[in-house]
């Protein structure tokens, strides 16, 4: 059994472990039949992903299952984040009920940040909620869309817009599936990882600057440390505000930006969620430098490290308007009495919550932005 590190999302008779390290897929047998055992489970474990994380990992967890006495059997969707929408949730919880589930059955998510959430909705409404364990395969998904309760759907006015906050009995990250990925993919959850420097901990941006380019290269145990970190300040915020009223909200740091972006576009892949996040971060802390809370040096830091790793920081050249950003903004899950909610930024590790932002102002910036690269 492979050596991990174990994380604790501290939610009191919710709580649950996040486990971190290199072949843990192999091992998941061993990991998931202490959720079952005492429980008088005979039902089986339903594991749901696509078919491009099928290729590549389920003949590793099915193994491991049987192997541990589990009875199992899979559900493949087809990939991207086109599967996260109405009818794909109608399609699977339909064939859970129809394959005979109960609620001491137990769901298991296999795949990136959109198995996750659609899964985790599942597992949140099917008989009302059964257990569900998250097994992440793409860095974003290990860093933050597995950990901390948020499941859901995209639907056409925006991303994520229903769903629930519904907490998983185990994450297991292994960073070894990531070796699967292309690289285009690794950098993408490179930028949620430099997001948790940005708003609480300047140190850990300070360790990416110096072995970010070790965390993308594919070194295990760098990054072991970086989605460690990353989900320990991830457990640390959720634990106390679970529901987002609060400090968690900073954790949408760039979301207000990148996923305006992202619907713009269709949610057609054209721009992976982690580009639209790293361009989003870019723009806060333009926004935060024009506001004049913020120095534009730690701009530029943060500019000059994202360009370092070929991050995208440039909202221009992709066909963007100012108006339809902002129109999009208008359907974010944060706007309050009308008002769009930004996280800001008053210098590198220390991010605000901001409610009061005059969208003159984001128009500009915006505008400043999309002129500096057109299209074309």
């Amino acid at each position: 059994m492979s050596d991990f590190s174990t994380i604790e999302v501290a939610l009191g008779q919710r709580s649950y472990d996040i486990r971190i390290g290199s072949g843990l897929i192999e091992g998941a047998g061993h990991h998931i039949a202490p959720l079952l055992d005492g429980h008088g489970r005979t039902d089986e474990v339903i594991v749901v992903t696509d078919a491009n994380v099928a290729r590549h990992h389920l003949a590793a967890l099915q193994a491991s299952l049987s192997a541990a006495g589990i009875r199992h059997r899979a559900v493949v969707l087809d990939p991207g984040e086109h599967t996260k929408d109405f009818d794909h949730l109608s399609s699977l919880v339909d064939e859970l009920i129809g394959g005979g589930i109960s609620r001491d059955s137990l769901l298991v998510a296999l795949g990136g940040g959109v198995i996750g959430d659609l899964a985790g909705f599942a597992a949140a409404i099917a008989l009302r909620g059964i257990d569900f364990v998250q097994i992440p395969t793409t860095l974003l998904a290990q860093v933050d869309s597995s950990v901390g309760g948020k499941t859901g759907i995209n639907t056409r006015h925006g991303k994520n817009l229903v769903g629930a906050f519904y907490q998983p009995r185990l994450v297991l990250a292994d960073v070894g599936a990531l070796e699967t990925l292309p690289p285009r993919e690794i950098a993408a959850g490179y930028a949620e990882i430099v997001k948790y420097g940005l708003i609480r901990d300047a140190g850990f941006f300070h360790w990416l600057e110096e072995l970010g380019g070790a965390v993308i290269g594919g070194d295990t145990g760098a990054r072991i440390e970086a989605v460690a970190q990353s989900c320990r300040a991830k457990a640390e915020v959720v634990a106390a505000d679970e529901h987002e009223h609060g400090e968690r909200a900073l954790l949408n740091f760039g979301h207000t930006f990148g996923h305006a972006m992202e619907a713009e576009t269709g949610f057609s892949g054209t721009l992976l969620h982690g580009e639209a996040i790293s361009i989003g971060m870019m723009l806060a802390f333009d926004l935060s430098v024009q506001l004049g809370l913020c120095a534009a040096a730690d701009a530029e830091r943060l500019r000059a490290h994202l360009k370092a790793l070929d991050l995208p920081a440039d909202a221009g050249g992709r066909g963007f308007t100012a108006e339809a950003l902002i129109r999009h903004m208008h359907h974010d899950k944060k706007v309050r009495s009308g008002r769009v909610t930004f996280i800001l930024a008053e210098r590198i590790g220390h991010a605000i919550i901001a409610h009061d932002v005059d969208l003159a102002e984001v128009e500009r910036l915006l505008d400043r932005h999309l002129a500096a690269h057109p299209v074309g």
